[in-house]
């Protein structure tokens, strides 16, 4: 069976934990980037991750964009929104479509 995690900092993510979701805490980038690492070859189907921490290792998770398996979806994390996750569901239905119907 498939999980689901939500990565970031402890303020940000915490509440996942509640609807079941694995949690795991990171602000720094090379905490990120290992953490990224280990659970995306753990059964994870979906990750969520604070748009602060994916804005920097993006080179890490550009790794598994053509992977079906994990999903890396950027969230707004408690110091707001960085507009980072529309950006990414712009690109991919701009590349699924041909071109930017969102914007």
């Amino acid at each position: 069976m498939y999980k689901i995690a939500a990565i970031g900092d402890r303020d940000s993510v915490q509440g996942f934990a509640s609807i079941g979701l694995e949690v795991y805490f990171a602000d720094e980038k090379q905490e990120a980037e290992k953490l990224l690492k280990r659970i995306a070859n753990d059964n994870y189907a979906v990750i969520y991750i604070t748009e602060k921490l994916a804005s920097m290792i993006p080179q890490e998770i550009e790794k598994y964009t053509e992977a079906v398996t994990p999903a890396i979806i950027p969230i707004p994390g408690v110091s707001g929104n960085t507009g980072e996750g529309m950006n990414n569901v712009s690109r991919f239905v701009e590349k699924a479509v041909g071109s930017d119907i969102i914007n």
